[in-house]
């Protein structure tokens, strides 16, 4: 948990720097494909995901660890060639986890988030699921565990695995030559990432596309179809956290509704987007017919909100900083304060996406996420140890939270008072 932290306060600034710099690129190049509002949700999505991990907020049914003791055929020591074994291990169950994310109507909700940004760019990278509270996909490492490539390598390997999977979400770099038959390239996701009929549930791959070509589930990227991004029933939200669960609740509501006994226990692993006819009919859900010609979710924002909006990303950033940077610290005060601080996490971002979407409701998130943090303030006298770093800076969070709920409240008053003029003026 603590190394993992570690890791992450190198991690975050880079890539938030290469998010901004690609942004920066497509602007000087006349090409931009980070929109401000669409960032922001896949920085936050990215941040409730590392808080999730980071806490150890899952459920493990079987560990990797008790694979390898009670099924290893032989154990081996750390060596180079070992990582590298362990490497393709990973990348093989990659494979296979992303496969049924992609066709598994459960399953799907895990994965939704990462696709739900209409944009392809680094920042949607960062959209990782908080949903998958239970993990079951371990047993996609069974052969790494029949090999007994030891548990320690995996958890070395595994962020690293996954950190290699970032660059390649952008539309700046084109084809790359004899690298698209071995390496999963920016060409090859754009495929993966797109909703053209043409290349809907292809290219699965993570890191290396050979797989995809041996099972069966490749797909060029053509010149004259250019990718439209997204998901065929859109989210129409900024908020991470809710579309995290957009898709398990309307499979709930499904499974309630219908009238099928059979349905309500197996629409759950039918193909993705299956629903029972009788529910179908009787409670329609907006889907994309044609992917060339649909209007991106895209809400009203002034220059000041979108640099509201910023400011509240950066200090949501400060805040998962030093929860990352002072675990050790925040536990020995009260080991109860991770979980604590890490709700606050959560509702930060709640709050701040919500006014991103101009929900009103934004201001009583508001008031309950800067209400939870002066109660830190006033409960501890502090804020979770940081004065031993700088005496003052308790009283400028208690300020900060006070401005917070002001600042927020006037762009749901101005908001309120925009859409009635809107809906006055027809």
């Amino acid at each position: 948990m603590e190394q993992y932290g570690k890791i992450l306060l190198i991690a975050m600034p880079a890539f938030l720097l290469l998010v901004l710099f690609e942004k920066w690129y497509g602007w000087r190049k006349g090409k931009d494909t980070v929109r401000n509002m669409d960032m922001i949700s896949s920085l936050t999505s990215g941040v409730t995901n590392v808080t999730k991990d980071v806490l150890g907020l899952s459920l493990v049914i079987i560990s990797y660890p008790f694979l390898v003791k009670n099924l290893a055929l032989t154990h081996i020591s750390n060596t180079l060639i070992v990582y590298i074994i362990a490497f393709f291990a990973l990348d093989f169950a990659g494979y296979w986890v992303h496969r049924l994310q992609h066709v598994v109507n459960f399953f799907w909700n895990g994965h939704i988030v990462h696709h739900s940004s209409e944009e392809f760019n680094l920042a949607c990278a960062l959209r990782q699921s908080i949903s998958s509270i239970v993990k079951i996909f371990i047993v996609f490492l069974l052969p790494a565990a029949l090999f007994g490539v030891p548990a320690d390598v995996i958890n070395i390997v595994a962020p690293l695995h996954l950190f290699a999977q970032f660059w390649y979400h952008t539309q700046h770099i084109n084809r790359m030559g004899f690298l698209e038959k071995i390496i999963v390239t920016p060409s090859h996701h754009r495929v993966h990432h797109a909703i053209n009929p043409e290349y809907i549930d292809k290219n699965y791959g993570q890191i290396f596309i050979f797989w995809d070509k041996w099972f069966g589930t490749y797909k060029e990227e053509r010149p004259d179809v250019p990718p439209v991004y997204g998901i065929t029933r859109p989210v129409h939200t900024w908020n991470p956290i809710r579309i995290n669960f957009q898709h398990v609740w309307l499979l709930i509501k499904d499974a309630w509704r219908t009238s099928d006994w059979k349905d309500k226990f197996a629409l759950w692993f039918k193909p993705t987007g299956y629903r029972p006819a009788d529910v179908a009919a009787k409670f329609p859900v907006y889907k994309i017919s044609d992917v060339y010609h649909f209007e991106k979710y895209n809400t009203k924002a002034s220059p000041a909100l979108n640099v509201w909006s910023w400011v509240q990303m950066l200090m949501i950033l400060l805040f998962v900083s030093y929860l990352f940077g002072s675990i050790a610290l925040i536990k020995q005060l009260d080991t109860a304060y991770i979980f604590w601080y890490g709700g606050f996490i959560f509702l930060s971002v709640y709050a701040a996406t919500e006014l991103m979407d101009r929900n009103p409701y934004a201001i009583i998130w508001e008031m309950i996420r800067s209400g939870l943090g002066i109660g830190f303030i006033i409960d501890q006298g502090d804020w979770f140890g940081i004065s031993v770093w700088y005496a003052p800076a308790a009283y400028i969070l208690g300020a900060y939270f006070v401005l917070s709920v002001v600042i927020t409240g006037w762009f749901v008053i101005k908001h309120r008072k925009e859409d009635q003029l809107r809906v006055a003026n027809g």
